[in-house]
C-alpha cells in the first residue's frame, strides 16, 4: 500500500500506518503527527518504505517513490533505465528540507521571541552568540538559553543557523553573489562553514542548491 503527499492521512485514518514510520509533505508533518500519534513521521524523507507500506512527500515525490518500487521489484539497473527515460533523478540528492521555505519549524507565540527574531534578522552578519542574545533580552546567558529552548523547541545557536540558512537560500535563489559573499552577508565565518551547514540541513552544498533553485 502506498500514498503520495497528504495521502498519508488516508492511510493513517485507515490504521494502516499504526506503529510505522511514514513521510508526507513537509507542510503537513506536524498535523500528521498530531492526528496520528502512533505514526513516526519522517520529516525530511522524499519517500519512505516501512515493510510493505510506502509513503512520499509532495506530489512529484511520488515519482521518486515509484522508482523505488521499481528497484525493489526489478533491481537497480532497470530502475536507472526508467529514470533516464523519464529524465528524472534516479535518487534525488538531499531531503525535502531543501524545498521548504519554513526553516524555523516551530513558531514561538511569545512576542518577546518574535521581537528577538526580528532583531536577529537585521544583524545576521554579526556575531550572535548566546551572550549577546541574552544581553539583548536582558537575561543571564543560562537563563536565556533555557527560556529560548522552552519557547521554541530549539537552542539559540540552532535557530541562528537556520535563520542564516534561510537568508542564504534566498540570496542563492535570487542573486548572482558569489558563495563567499553570501557566506559573509549571512554571518557564516567562511564558505566552508556555510557549506557544512548546507550539507547538514539540506543534504547538498550551496552550489548545488543554487543550480537547482535559481
Amino acid at each position: 500500500v502506498a500514498s503520495v503527499c497528504t495521502g498519508a492521512f488516508v492511510l493513517g485514518r485507515a490504521g494502516l500506518l499504526d506503529g510505522c514510520r511514514a513521510a508526507t509533505h513537509w507542510g503537513a508533518c506536524d498535523a500528521l503527527g498530531a492526528a496520528f500519534p502512533r505514526i513516526e513521521v519522517q520529516r525530511d524523507a522524499i519517500y519512505f518504505r516501512d515493510g510493505r507500506r510506502w509513503t512520499s512527500a509532495g506530489v512529484t515525490a511520488g515519482i521518486d517513490m515509484a522508482l523505488g518500487m521499481v528497484e525493489a521489484d526489478l533491481g537497480r539497473a532497470i530502475a536507472i533505465g526508467v529514470a533516464k527515460k523519464l529524465v528524472v533523478f534516479y535518487k534525488r540528492p538531499g531531503g525535502q528540507s531543501q524545498f521548504s521555505s519554513a526553516l524555523l519549524a516551530q513558531e514561538a507565540e511569545d512576542p518577546r521571541v518574535e521581537s528577538l527574531h526580528g532583531w536577529i534578522d537585521e544583524h545576521l552578519h554579526e556575531t550572535l552568540d548566546v551572550a549577546r542574545l541574552a544581553d539583548r533580552m536582558a537575561m543571564a546567558p543560562r537563563t536565556f538559553a533555557r527560556f529560548y529552548l522552552q519557547r521554541t523547541g530549539v537552542t539559540p545557536a540552532h535557530a541562528v543557523e537556520r535563520m542564516r540558512l534561510d537568508r542564504a537560500t534566498r540570496l542563492l535563489e535570487s542573486s548572482g553573489a558569489s558563495i563567499k559573499a553570501v557566506a559573509q552577508r549571512c554571518g557564516f565565518g567562511s564558505e566552508e562553514i556555510m557549506r557544512r551547514a548546507f550539507q547538514r540541513r539540506f543534504g547538498v552544498p550551496p552550489l548545488d542548491y543554487r543550480a537547482r533553485f535559481r
